[in-house]
């Protein structure tokens, strides 16, 4: 027999219980990565506050330093609370947005579960997901997992409540058009992944907009044209700002060209997956289960979020629930992008034995939060019909689970917390030893520019006190193209690591400069810092 969607709805109560809980779990993970000093582990958390600040903290403040290969919503929705140059420095700038949006997502992950489901099994899905210790972490950062779940959820709720509306209340379907193709243009001005998304779910609507003879429908084309819109105007800003519009895929930065000058020639693959598509979904696969519950438990929790997703298929009105198996897209994106995309995935049970881009099966989270609310209705069900009473036990005890499986990927250290610690090693000396040198430096120049390129280690601009605008750096084009040219007559001080640009400038150019100190870290490059002798730089900064 075919359950009926519950169509109560969601309650005041309710709705204060996921706020709240979702705002004291978030504030409570901000706390503890405060505490840590965790919130800056992540080098592309780092970047994305980097890239936010330059927008207006540059020699050519702009739109056009949002760059090329890192779409641009997460640095402009960073690019308010950047402004405050504490907040750039200590991380809190890259905690708000991704905070607002872990706890949006909890909403949203209650609410799609509730179109189904009693309040009771839907608490399941909202624990599970909002108790998942590498989310909370990923929250406490800059780093655009949590945004992107977010925009999943609530494009499967609106396409879920959309389909129902269609027929039955216009006006209401026409509202939450405009509000999927609002999420889905956000998606695809977040990551990637979204561009798929995008694509695969507005074909969709149009399907059923050609079946359900609402295809004329003026709200339709004028959304479609938005969700169109989105991707070219990224084509657009890369032809524009640097001369490709494909710049983002095949430019010196894309991941293509990444992968390119760090593979050695004749050393076999570049890693595990490299164009193959079956070992690249048991990587991806795998990393979901150990981003989402402890190593031993992961076959069998994903085997078990399987048998929740056919129940829901076959419990519920499937027309609605169809919509939902959108959140299961990352298996075959992720498939086909180890494989061919140059986005490889290394996890400490496989070899190589290392952490690299663990956070990608964090995008499973919504899907497997739903299917193991299935799971808990059914069980709570069961336990129904051998004795009411049984139904609150059943509940507790799945909570209880739930919480445990928490406590236990809590305990073992998040996936995505070890990478990012393991990433802050590498940049730690650096961080810790530069920028005192640098602010002694400034003490007798003040206004002298500094020469170095911020994209590796962006933080010792923000660690030394100092303004982006007060560097010359590899954003500022043709200024530092010049500045390459005569390191000592266009800046005060030089900052340059073993074979980066200012370094083979330096080596070419080094009259009228003096080395100050040289500071070398485990597996790293080596940095100098170098002064120039003449006036020249400081006159250079006054101007």
């Amino acid at each position: 027999m075919t359950e009926q969607p519950i169509r109560r709805p969601i309650s005041r109560n309710e709705w204060l219980m996921v706020v709240a809980s979702s705002v004291a779990a978030s504030a409570l993970a901000s706390v503890w990565s405060w505490r840590h000093s965790a919130m800056l582990n992540y080098g592309d958390a780092v970047a994305h506050m980097h890239i936010a600040r330059r927008v207006f903290d540059s020699h050519r403040p702009g739109l056009s330093q949002l760059g090329s290969v890192w779409l641009p919503l997460p640095h402009l929705l960073i690019l308010p609370f950047v402004t405050v140059y504490a907040w750039w420095a200590n991380g809190i700038a890259g905690m708000i947005p991704s905070a607002l949006a872990y706890v949006a997502g909890c909403a949203g992950v209650y609410r799609l579960a509730r179109h189904w489901l009693r309040p009771s099994a839907a608490v399941v899905a909202l624990a599970f997901y909002g108790l998942n210790a590498n989310l909370l972490y990923l929250q406490t950062t800059a780093m655009t997992e949590p945004l992107f779940l977010c925009e999943m959820v609530w494009l499967a709720v609106w396409l879920v409540e959309w389909r129902a509306a269609l027929n039955n209340d216009p006006p209401r379907a026409a509202r939450l058009l405009r509000a999927i193709a609002l999420v889905l243009v956000a998606a695809v001005f977040t990551r990637y992944d979204g561009w798929i998304l995008a694509a695969l779910a507005w074909t969709s609507i149009g399907i059923v907009q050609l079946r359900t003879s609402t295809l004329r429908s003026r709200t339709f084309w004028i959304a479609s044209a938005a969700v169109v819109a989105a991707p070219l105007i990224w084509f657009t800003y890369n032809a524009v700002v640097f001369g490709d519009w494909l710049d983002f895929a095949r430019g010196p930065y894309s991941a293509a060209a990444i992968e390119l000058r760090t593979s050695s020639p004749g050393s076999g693959p570049p890693h595990p997956g490299w164009h193959n598509p079956w070992v690249s979904l048991l990587f991806f696969v795998k990393c979901a289960e150990m981003d989402v519950a402890p190593e031993a438990w992961g076959n069998f929790m994903l085997g078990i979020a399987a048998l929740g997703t056919a129940w829901g298929w076959i419990t519920t009105h499937r027309r609605g629930f169809l919509w939902s198996l959108l959140l299961w897209l990352p298996i075959p994106f992720y498939a086909y992008s180890v494989s061919f995309g140059s986005v490889p995935i290394f996890l400490p049970v496989w070899w190589p034995h290392s952490w690299y881009n663990t956070r990608y099966g964090m995008e499973m989270l919504p899907a497997l939060a739903l299917a193991l609310s299935f799971v808990a209705q059914f069980v709570i069900a069961v336990a129904g019909e051998f004795k009411k009473n049984l139904t609150r036990i059943a509940a507790g005890a799945l909570y209880a689970v739930i919480a445990i499986t928490a406590w236990v990927v809590l305990r073992s250290d998040p996936l995505t917390y070890i990478e990012g610690t393991k990433n802050i090693q590498s940049r730690r000396i650096f961080e810790t030893e530069i920028p005192p040198v640098l602010r002694a430096l400034l003490a007798t120049r003040p206004s002298g520019l500094v020469l170095m390129q911020t994209s590796v280690y962006p933080n010792l601009v923000a660690f030394s006190g100092i303004p982006l605008r007060q560097t010359l750096n590899e954003s500022d084009m043709n200024y530092f193209t010049d500045a390459l040219a005569s390191p000592a007559t266009h800046a005060a001080i030089v900052v340059a690591f073993d074979g980066d640009a200012i370094d083979k400038a330096v080596k070419a150019h080094p009259e009228g400069l003096t080395m100050v100190r040289r500071f070398d870290a485990p597996e790293q490059k080596s940095g100098t810092v170098y002064v120039s002798d003449t006036s020249a730089g400081s006159k250079a900064a006054e101007r």
